[in-house]
């Protein structure tokens, strides 16, 4: 505990653990332990599941390009609603329900995240000619002024931060909740980035997890096949965000009851760390 005794650690949280409401109050009651015992969580969320199901409701069509989704004005009114409106407050509450004090805010909040669009550019497999694709209000971080989270996490509140920025004609743009929390991580030059997702973290070939590797070992992974498909732009973005200076990146399942406490507080971890070289004295991480 010593290890994060006043040190900052970015949660992402997400997917099937939202969604559980056993997981999320284990998940809730797990970040104010971590406030109690002097560390510093900063929560960053996302809420695709949630968004899907309210633009279903209203009848509004959405779509993915290269598997993000593409955000008219009407879709980005509603992921606005839903991310920094209903999906914050919940976590928010359930943060509060556990004796904790947290604190809702969004990336446009004292300029916190400053976005410019997202461009992907795709090439045509017919005519070979690259075109860029039009994703609409969806953005990527620009620069971040983390004043705000400082000011929240030095008192007793919690910040919970929803993934929205601020563009350049002070329009609302979408960003992906992994970015979102790397860039926050970095800001805030975090001890650790935490990203809860729906898998144990990084397979060997034969299926069993990989506890710990350096970002070397990593690129190595991706080079020889054993990381693939999804994975590959998590990791890529796990290495940079350590080479922005945040210590080291965990790939955590979610869906593991207390998850991040054993991931914090225990030799063993829960689930793949990443860092850029393993200390001095170092031993592997044992199931």
């Amino acid at each position: 505990m010593q290890r994060y005794d006043r040190e900052t650690v970015v949660v992402k949280y997400g997917g099937h653990a939202m969604g559980d409401p056993e997981l999320a109050k284990d998940f809730a009651r797990d970040v104010v332990l971590l406030k109690q015992a002097g560390v510093n969580p900063v929560v960053v969320h996302g809420g695709g599941p949630q968004i899907g199901r309210l633009l279903e409701r209203l009848n509004i069509k959405s779509e993915f390009k290269d598997g993000l989704r593409v955000t008219d004005r009407q879709t980005v009114d509603v992921v606005e609603m839903v991310l920094a409106g209903s999906v914050n407050k919940e976590i928010v509450s359930a943060i509060n329900d556990q004796g904790g004090k947290a604190v809702g805010i969004c990336g446009k909040d004292a300029n916190l995240m400053r976005a410019t669009k997202l461009e992907r550019r795709v090439r045509d497999p017919e005519s070979n000619i690259e075109k860029v694709l039009d994703l609409g209000f969806v953005g990527e971080p620009g620069l971040v002024e983390p004043h705000i989270i400082d000011v929240i996490i030095q008192s007793d509140l919690i910040p919970v931060v929803a993934p929205i920025g601020v563009g350049p004609d002070g329009e609302t743009l979408n960003i992906n909740a992994d970015t979102f929390a790397a860039a926050i991580a970095v800001a805030l030059k975090a001890k650790r980035l935490l990203l809860l997702t729906d898998v144990d973290g990084v397979l060997d070939k034969d299926g069993a997890l990989v506890r710990s590797m350096t970002t070397s070992e990593a690129l190595s992974l991706i080079a020889d096949g054993t990381i693939t498909g999804g994975m590959i732009p998590k990791i890529e973005s796990c290495i940079d965000v350590i080479s922005e200076g945040v210590e080291a990146v965990v790939i955590i399942n979610g869906k593991v009851p207390h998850s991040v406490l054993l991931e914090l507080f225990t030799e063993h971890g829960a689930g793949t760390l990443i860092e850029r070289r393993r200390p001095h004295g170092y031993r592997t991480r044992q199931p």
